[in-house]
């Protein structure tokens, strides 16, 4: 009876696998359990939780002026507001929100700070004034707290890449203009770049056969050696782009682009100041052919700025350019634990009274799909 209940597991796990067996890589071969060593009797209790890790992640998300909708549903001079395809995006990889409302008095916003595991800069049009000191300001603060020890992980989208470009090449004028507003588009990989240990990080796992007598079945050595397989390659790792996907980034349009401005390329790699910072990733061309810079990720900070919009393909309807596509949505998926996972590292531990105090939670979202345009949901802040 024991042996008939292997199969199905079997089969199971040499599906998952299957899509992995012809990578070629420098991964650890997969040995499967066998059969005849009656592992289920191995089977271990459920593991401590690592202590070096946060598995109750805050994500701190930065307001932008307005309402979201021109003024139609708040049109109050302080209003703010943070779309909620942003919070769930963050919700969807295991973390939790705290606005970070820009036009708070500076100590209430840095005591929000530090109730904080990460921090996302949204998309929006601010690109001075108030806003853009504060953006400066907690970037820099992020800077500090990384240097200090502790991982502290920003993700900046659209004018947040936007807005870091301007920062670090102390150029105000430095952005040029593109035609990529409501488009869907490829991200082109820079040639011969390391992923490891940025938000395209892959999963490379192959499967040694060693049972002769079918292709289809592996043998396990046991469920110990599976969770190291896991810890070192990635295996079982949702968190990890798979190669098919990467590969489809470059072929397929699986990423929205909705932004009037960015930097080429070329002007990127002439400033100093950007290329000791940052690394370009990926670039992605505009309706005219244009070629702009739309991945980037720091030098040894866990800071990285998409020109596009990860959390658009699974959260957000009003604009036809978005991609709906099952892989589009894994890669709203993959980006999302990317950004958690960098949070978990972080060793921050707030009062957790001061965390329910402020969570997002404590606000209502506004309906204002109905428009047709813009954004489904927005969380609106005004006095």
């Amino acid at each position: 009876m024991m042996n008939y209940l292997w199969i199905p597991l079997l089969i199971a796990l040499s599906k998952e696998l299957s899509g992995s067996a012809n990578a070629h890589s420098t991964a650890v071969p997969l040995l499967m359990p066998s059969r005849h060593t009656g592992a289920f009797a191995t089977v271990p209790r459920c593991p401590a939780a690592d202590p070096n890790l946060n598995f109750r992640p805050v994500i701190g998300i930065l307001s932008h002026p307005g309402d979201g909708a021109s003024g139609r549903l708040n049109n109050a001079s302080d209003a703010s507001y943070i779309a909620a395809s942003y919070v769930k995006f963050v919700e969807s990889a295991g973390a939790r929100v705290i606005p970070l409302i820009y036009n708070e008095p500076s100590e209430v916003l840095y005591e929000k700070l530090s109730l904080v595991n990460g921090v996302i800069f949204t998309g929006g049009w601010a690109k001075s004034g108030h806003y853009f000191e504060v953006v400066e300001s907690i970037f820099k603060n992020v800077l500090r707290k990384n240097d200090a020890g502790d991982r502290f992980p920003l993700l900046a989208i659209c004018l947040g890449f936007e807005l870091l470009t301007m920062i670090v090449s102390e150029d105000k004028n430095i952005l040029e203009e593109f035609s990529a507003t409501d488009q869907a588009s490829t991200l082109q990989f820079m040639s011969s770049i390391n992923t490891n240990g940025t938000v395209f990080q892959s999963m490379n796992v192959y499967i040694v056969p060693d049972m002769p007598i079918s292709p289809h079945w592996y043998t396990v050595a046991t469920l110990n050696l599976l969770e190291q397989m896991k810890a070192t390659t990635g295996f079982g790792d949702k968190s990890r782009f798979p190669p098919a996907l990467l590969k489809k980034l470059s072929t397929e349009c699986l990423v929205m682009q909705n932004h009037r401005y960015g930097i080429s390329p070329e002007k990127f790699q002439k400033n100093k100041r950007l290329c000791s910072f940052f690394e370009i990733l990926t670039t992605s061309a505009d309706e005219d052919g244009k070629v702009y810079v739309s991945t980037i990720q720091a030098h040894g900070y866990p800071v990285t700025a998409v020109q596009w919009h990860p959390e658009k393909n699974a959260f957000e309807w009003g604009l036809s350019g978005i991609p709906h596509s099952e892989d589009a949505i894994q890669v709203t998926q993959h980006v999302a634990n990317f950004f958690v996972r960098e949070a978990r590292m972080s060793m921050n531990r707030p009062s957790r009274r001061k965390v329910l105090d402020n969570l997002i939670y404590n606000y209502s979202p506004t309906y204002c799909g109905k428009a047709g345009r813009g954004f489904d949901e927005v969380y609106i802040f005004s006095s």
